[in-house]
């Protein structure tokens, strides 16, 4: 548990530690696995906010997904903190609606098309699996989302514009560790802050024309009246979509990569674009339709075979880099900046490598990669490696070197260590003081009713019974 949560919480009764843990799970409602065609509720109005209405349904798929993620039984009234939630959502919607704030269409789109795009890698790209599961085809359930998911971005856009401004002085980052219980602070375990320089080898000019060669030969027999479906099945390289022949389903503007785009946004529907690279390796490509915007396509991919002495060329390169570095020739921070792949989401950030789990920079020693973790676990504070290889989520190879920047021992949360987490941990707690006021204060603002099974049942709810009408 992060340090931020657990100090955030410890004003806080258990009941409610627990119900805003399990409504955190809430948000992950669209790559969750609940089947939400399934629904049997008989839906009604449970609650207005503005021009929002509140449906049963909400708060009962809600339970649902929560219960069927927590251990043990849900609290007795697990339901009232779900609608006090779905509430607060709703009239940061409303708030947005009355400020005008907008969310595109593309905007949405983008965000379905990512979102449906990680079910269907849960699901190893089965269609057939995905429409049996949901009783519905990928458009139909991507509509049925689109006005939560829309109101789901009016409602982020809405509180980061609130705490847009909210900051923490350094007096006050003191005043909030000194109000932690001593006996409540965390215990961290040892972390490290890791360096990397990363190379990306580069495929020869022999093996690209080789494939660019290979496809030009396939699109040569397309145009010669030979099946584009069935050579894209038995020769592209895009393991994907070849075994639907290519189909790579409509998309809008923006999803693919720019020289994707640029050879499809060209063509006329049944075109056959030249062959053309990509980062990806060489592609030609079909326009099937257009629709404004969006187009069907189909592609057959072909990917230029990496060498030996191309993985050879780039290790030699980073180890002579390495050894400008540790002969102080160079800085590391200068070396990355010269010499690493700018595309690393650690270019940006000084060469730190960036943690998924927390979004800081710091790691406990196990949560590395089992490569880093074996070239630091050993080495002293401004040490660096030897070059090693790792493959990214496509399989594609890479070389990098690292640097053990920092190292703590296992200890207490305390300023002089922990300052960063203890600053955020205090922004966090500001934050959300700021908009339990700016909803207290909005609620007196706005017309509310609560169906009178959940008025005067739940105390949690009181804020919005007996607020002040306008």
């Amino acid at each position: 548990m992060s340090f931020a949560f657990q100090s955030y919480q410890i004003r806080r009764i258990d009941t409610e530690k627990k119900m805003k843990k399990l409504l955190l799970l809430s948000l992950l409602v669209l790559t969750s696995t609940f089947a939400f065609a399934q629904r049997e509720i008989i839906d009604k109005v449970v609650s207005q906010v503005g021009g929002e209405l509140v449906l049963l349904s909400e708060v009962e798929d809600q339970y649902a997904l929560l219960a069927s993620r927590e251990e043990g039984e849900m609290p007795e009234n697990a339901r009232c903190f779900i609608l006090d939630q779905v509430m607060s959502s709703k009239l940061l919607v409303n708030q947005a609606k009355l400020d005008s704030i907008e969310v595109s269409e593309e905007e949405v789109e983008a965000q379905l098309d990512a979102r449906f795009e990680q079910i269907l890698q849960y699901m190893n790209g089965d269609i057939k699996q995905f429409e049996e599961y949901y009783g519905q085809s990928i458009p139909e359930v991507k509509e049925a989302f689109r006005e939560d998911l829309k109101n789901q971005l009016l409602t982020e856009r809405m509180r980061a514009q609130i705490m847009a401004n909210i900051t923490v002085t350094p007096n006050e980052v003191k005043e909030f560790y000194a109000e932690i219980p001593v006996d409540s602070l965390p215990y961290f375990n040892a972390e490290v802050e890791v360096g990397e320089i990363i190379i990306k080898p580069v495929i020869n000019d022999v093996e690209k024309q080789k494939a660019q060669d290979q496809l030009a030969a396939l699109r040569a027999r397309i145009i010669e009246g030979e099946d584009f479906a069935e050579l894209a099945t038995k020769n592209s390289q895009d393991f994907g979509s070849a075994r639907i022949g290519g189909d790579l389903g409509w998309a809008q503007r923006g999803k693919f990569v720019p020289e994707f785009e640029a050879a499809a946004y060209k063509l006329e529907a049944g075109g056959i674009s030249p062959v053309f690279e990509s980062p990806f390796g060489f592609h030609v490509l079909q326009l099937l339709e257009r629709r404004g915007n969006s187009i069907h396509a189909r592609h057959i991919l072909i990917r230029p075979e990496m060498t030996q002495a191309d993985l050879d060329k780039a290790e030699n390169l980073l180890d002579s880099v390495r050894h400008l570095v540790i002969n102080d020739s160079l800085s590391f921070s200068r070396a990355m900046k010269k010499y690493g792949h700018d595309e690393a989401q650690s270019y940006n950030n000084d060469g730190r490598m960036v943690n998924p789990n927390t979004g800081d920079t710091f790691f406990e020693i196990g949560d590395l990669d089992p490569d880093v973790y074996f070239a630091v676990d050993t080495m002293e504070v401004g040490g660096i490696s030897a070059p090693f290889t790792f493959t990214d989520q496509g399989g594609d190879p890479y070389f990098r070197i690292v640097q053990l920047r920092t190292r703590t021992t296992p200890h207490k949360a305390n300023l002089k260590q922990d300052y960063n987490k203890i600053k955020q941990a205090a922004i966090q707690a500001k934050q959300s003081e700021f908009i339990a006021k700016w909803v207290e204060k909005t609620i007196n603002q706005t017309y509310i009713q609560v169906e009178d099974g959940f008025n005067g049942k739940c105390e949690v709810l009181q804020k919005w019974t007996d607020k002040v009408q306008p």
